[in-house]
């Protein structure tokens, strides 16, 4: 299933906002943790993807591969220790009663449930110590917080950042 992707071509610099003593000064969008050179249809030659039965040995081998390609893509360096605020898509990882207190944020709706999950560098692991709620997964949201260059593996996919939420807001255009 196909979802909305957030990407946008002109994000404002949010209004030096300060959260939890820290200054949240950039908005982000996720095209800004690729490498410029990077491109995800460089990792890995999916031309006979097409040509192989489920069954098949080689469509399990080739997977492997894929997925192995996908969890070590390239993360952009200058990236580390920013205060950003960033839109996306939770993806809970745990959750304590209603409340999720960590996840993946992913740039479109359905990422991680569906195989193959994004490159590790469109993955966020975050982890936010009170919890939210998220009432409805379809639901996009903005995140304010530290981004750390880190990778974080999970049986759902591999992410090359995280960041320790400070604040989550329901998204609305800016």
């Amino acid at each position: 299933m196909a979802g909305l992707i957030l990407s946008f071509s002109l994000l404002l610099p949010v209004q030096a906002a300060t959260i939890n003593g820290q200054t949240i000064d950039e908005s982000i969008d996720w095209d800004s943790l690729m490498p410029a050179n990077f491109s995800p249809d460089t990792l890995f030659d999916s031309s006979q993807f097409g040509e192989l039965d489920d069954y098949d040995p080689m469509a399990e081998i080739k997977l492997k591969v894929m997925m192995e390609a996908l969890s070590s893509a390239p993360v952009v360096e200058e990236m580390d220790g920013k205060m950003v605020r960033i839109p996306g898509f939770v993806v809970p990882l745990v959750e304590e009663g209603m409340k999720v207190t960590e996840f993946f944020l992913v740039p479109y709706f359905g990422a991680c449930i569906h195989v193959p999950p994004p490159p590790s560098n469109q993955m966020i692991h975050v982890t936010y110590e009170p919890g939210t709620n998220v009432e409805n997964l379809y639901d996009a949201i903005w995140i304010s917080g530290e981004l750390k260059i880190e990778t974080v593996a999970h049986e759902l996919g591999t992410s090359g950042y995280k960041l320790e939420a400070y604040q989550i807001e329901p998204y609305t255009e800016e």
